[in-house]
């Protein structure tokens, strides 16, 4: 269909994406959104979408996508957004409102039919591409394939950073990362959140070499909060992915260590449960924490023989005997009780 003009954007809905051209000139722009430019969204990505006339400027109409869970970093980061830092709402005039309304019925309709997204790393093609840099008055963020980079070389910087210089982290370090808004002095803050971190007494925002301070009068806080978001969006698509590769039998064990979640005991638990779900099926298809990988000193009838016999016919004792080994490296670690550890032994032996 045509384009359909509003203030923040112009949009065009193919049938299948939603193109999203940003305006960077008007009372209405944005310097995140002009620092985004345009986005494709895929009607699959789509929850749904919400129609809302006379509810904007002068009676005009509001348009909204609702993007599906783990999907939309922009609302993970800042859940009460100011309507400048929504990326997919729009807003237009009274004369449009009927073209405005057609758009949002297609695009309501295919977003029902469309299957759930397939595409790991959906929510890192909704923020800028890497690498992505920042900077505040207190110094500078950088975000790249390998990480996180804080840097301190701005004229607010404390002497305690100035001396620090840089904190680095890998993805698989960080746990996430939490914007504190606009306090009484017109600071905003991006804390970096780990492991240690979290489990350590918190420091003076100045002092905390988590921490990268943004002034509001220099629009600071709209490049803080998309790095919040484009970070957001890599820590989900890394987990993702990890988890497609996991259930699929591709994943090695450095894929597994390197996942962003490897140090939070929620997701071993559940990824404990999911190897266990394996191991006791009719056919062993993950690699496991602590199996040697292929081509690490074993070989392809090696390999075979790790594995359920075909069809599942239960009489392959060293296969067996294998998985329970695996059980108990789970157990050993607390992953499994030793209720559940003894229940799936016992079924694993019923195939013998």
């Amino acid at each position: 269909m045509d384009d359909l003009h509003g203030n923040e954007a112009v949009w065009n809905f193919d049938g299948e994406t939603i193109e999203i051209r940003y305006e960077t000139k008007g009372w209405f722009r944005s310097p995140l959104l002009k620092q985004l430019g345009s986005l494709s969204v895929p009607v699959s990505a789509v929850e749904s979408v919400e129609f809302e006339p006379k509810a904007g400027r002068k009676k005009g109409w509001v348009l909204s996508l609702r993007l599906r869970e783990r999907t939309d970093p922009y609302l993970a980061v800042g859940s009460q957004l100011d309507p400048k830092l929504q990326p997919f709402r729009l807003t237009g005039p009274v004369r449009t409102e009927l073209v405005a309304e057609y758009l949002a019925d297609q695009m309501r309709f295919a977003a029902e039919q469309a299957p759930d997204p397939q595409d790991p790393y959906l929510p890192t093609r909704l923020t800028p591409g890497l690498p992505l840099h920042i900077s505040t008055c207190e110094g500078a963020a950088v975000l790249d394939p390998d990480g996180l980079r804080l840097l301190w070389s701005g004229s607010y910087a404390s002497s305690y950073k100035r001396r620090k210089q840089r904190r680095e982290y890998t993805f698989s370090e960080i746990t996430g990362v939490e914007i504190v808004p606009l306090d009484d002095w017109g600071w905003t803050f991006l804390r970096v959140v780990t492991a240690k971190s979290a489990a350590g007494a918190a420091a003076k925002p100045k002092h905390d070499p988590n921490i990268l301070r943004a002034d509001e009068d220099d629009d600071g806080h709209y490049r803080i909060f998309l790095m919040a978001a484009t970070v957001t969006a890599h820590l989900w698509s890394r987990d993702a992915a990890a988890r497609a590769r996991l259930g699929s039998g591709e994943a090695s064990g450095a894929d597994i260590d390197d996942r962003p979640g490897i140090k939070d005991p929620e997701w071993w638990r559940e990824a404990a449960q999911n190897a266990v779900g394996a191991l006791t099926g009719p056919r062993m298809s993950v690699d496991l924490p602590g199996r040697a990988r292929r081509g690490e000193g074993t070989n392809d009838e090696a390999d075979a023989g790790a594995r359920a016999p075909a069809g599942g016919t239960g009489h392959d004792t060293d296969w067996v005997y294998a998985q329970i080994e695996r059980l108990g490296e789970l157990r050993d670690k607390g992953l499994l009780s030793e209720e559940e550890f003894g229940a799936k032994k016992t079924e694993l032996l019923r195939r013998i």
